[in-house]
């Protein structure tokens, strides 16, 4: 892979409790559409990922939105992005994103958040993919999981041939040149970017 097309980008239907959050979700969004880059995400108007989608779209990017049938009024369907699919399970949304993406970033959210970031670092993981997985330590939101995930390291859980491989961003405006960077050189020297605090 040498060129970033389009991002899944992962993050809550709420805006959480830091208006950090929100400005950063924005931030991103104006970055991806100024980069050319298209964003796949949940399909959703709520919280980060309204904001994300949102802010894509005003800046004249494209937005393709997964949703499944289930959550189209739970989570308010975007209806003005350019492409929005309704599936029937979270099996086929997920896929789908998979498809569609070329790299994956995780903006704080919940459970549903987490879940679908450690399923990409475990087909990564497994050798199923090779795409960047970046995750978005906004405010530090995601250093008790940076913390775990040492933890696994030094209990003996990842073990060197079954690297965990990831990049970390604190920063909005470091996302795209890192996942560029990586899609460029490869994973080798780019894709582990552990917090050396840790």
């Amino acid at each position: 892979m040498s060129k970033i097309e389009n991002v899944c980008v992962y993050c809550g239907s709420s805006a959480g409790d830091d208006p950090v959050f929100t400005r950063s979700a924005e931030a991103l969004g104006a970055a991806m559409a100024k980069a050319d880059i298209g964003l796949v995400y949940g399909g959703g108007n709520n919280g980060l990922m309204g904001s994300l989608a949102r802010s894509v779209l005003t800046s004249g990017g494209r937005v393709c939105g997964i949703i499944p049938d289930f959550l189209e009024k739970r989570e308010e369907m975007l209806h003005q992005a350019q492409e929005l699919v309704v599936v029937p399970d979270m099996h086929t949304r997920k896929r789908m994103m998979f498809e569609r993406a070329d790299a994956f970033v995780a903006l704080p959210g919940g459970v549903g958040t987490l879940e679908e970031l450690v399923e990409q670092m475990t087909w990564a993981q497994l050798g199923r993919h090779t795409k960047p997985v970046l995750i978005a330590d906004i405010g530090g939101f995601w250093r008790p999981l940076l913390s775990l995930l040492a933890h696994m390291r030094e209990r003996g859980f990842i073990r060197p041939a079954f690297e965990v491989h990831y990049l970390v961003a604190e920063k909005v405006e470091d996302i795209l040149p890192m996942l560029q960077r990586t899609a460029q050189f490869g994973s080798k020297n780019e894709q582990l970017s552990l917090d050396p605090r840790l």
